[in-house]
């Protein structure tokens, strides 16, 4: 190669390695009302895979905490699209487990490169009501961190119990919701109840009962049976069940995750209420956990 060639060719190779640094690749995601994902790839520096079969690009998904484990990492093949991008796809046929997931991509045997956020495309999760079904429910939401990187939120659930409405009252919450992924929800929600699970101590566990209509239910929980347990101390934390009748059926935990919020905690709150406990007043208040599962905190003011 001549000299002139090879300045040229450094000077490209240099070129390609500032626009890197300078501006990561960033994804656009599309999600479908099934629980599938498709990333459009813009900004890419390097050769273009020739087709889905060129495995010298990849989307790369590692699970937060899980990068070791056999199920810490997927890949997926990236391929060219007709305006010149590139595009992987997560569809929901895929048993992603429940986590976080931090997204690169990766090129030959280079070290893969954290994704920046583009443009979500998740309407088709807003109030997502997904068909009848026993597989487990598969649900993907694509965030922002907040040093600007690309994330996915996974849950990965059978069965599953989506709370809806919540309405406060002095010493009560009132909690309508749908059942999801089991054979019969009627039969499943027969004589089933609401269970109150205290995180600090296994007893006593505290329950209230459902009305159920077809798939749907609903139930009023009393903060003053919460605070009964509570010991003056720390905040107790009551995490919200339902527990069929019968006892070889699994439980359903009690969350809101059909919909395009990743992190509901700072997002859904409620306010406070005042209840009288054993050693004076104490603070109920529901909140969604990082998980976005539902549950009541019992204790002196936050």
């Amino acid at each position: 190669m001549s000299t002139t060639a090879q300045a040229a060719q450094h000077a490209e190779e240099d070129r390609m390695t500032e626009a890197t640094e300078a501006a990561p690749a960033r994804a656009d995601c599309v999600a479908d009302s099934a629980g599938g994902l498709t990333f459009h790839i813009a900004g890419w520096t390097r050769p273009a895979p020739g087709s889905y079969d060129d495995w010298r690009g990849a989307l790369v998904l590692v699970r937060r905490g899980a990068a070791d484990s056999p199920d810490g990492e997927v890949r997926l093949p990236l391929g060219p699209t007709a305006d010149g991008r590139l595009q992987a796809a997560l569809p929901s046929t895929v048993a992603l487990p429940e986590g976080r997931w931090d997204i690169h991509v990766a090129y030959g045997e280079e070290e893969p490169q954290r994704l920046a956020p583009g443009l979500n495309d998740l309407r088709s999760l807003v109030d997502r009501r997904p068909g009848p079904s026993t597989s487990p429910l598969s649900v993907r939401i694509p965030y922002a961190t907040k040093h600007g990187n690309l994330s996915l939120r996974s849950w990965r659930r059978a069965p599953h119990a989506e709370a809806g409405e919540i309405r406060l009252e002095d010493d009560t919450m009132a909690v309508r919701g749908r059942l999801y992924r089991v054979e019969y929800p009627a039969d499943w929600l027969a004589g089933a109840v609401v269970e109150a699970r205290c995180r600090r101590r296994a007893v006593p566990v505290r329950t209230a009962p459902l009305e159920a209509d077809g798939p749907d239910f609903s139930f009023t929980l009393s903060y003053s049976e919460l605070a009964r347990s509570w010991d003056g101390d720390r905040a107790d934390v009551w995490d919200l069940w339902l527990r069929p009748a019968d006892e070889a059926m699994a439980p359903a935990r009690l969350a809101r995750i059909l919909d395009d919020v990743a992190d509901k905690k700072e997002i859904f709150t409620y306010p406070p209420r005042t209840v009288a406990g054993p050693h004076g007043e104490v603070q109920a208040q529901p909140y969604y956990t990082r998980g976005n599962d539902l549950a009541v905190r019992i204790g002196p003011p936050a």
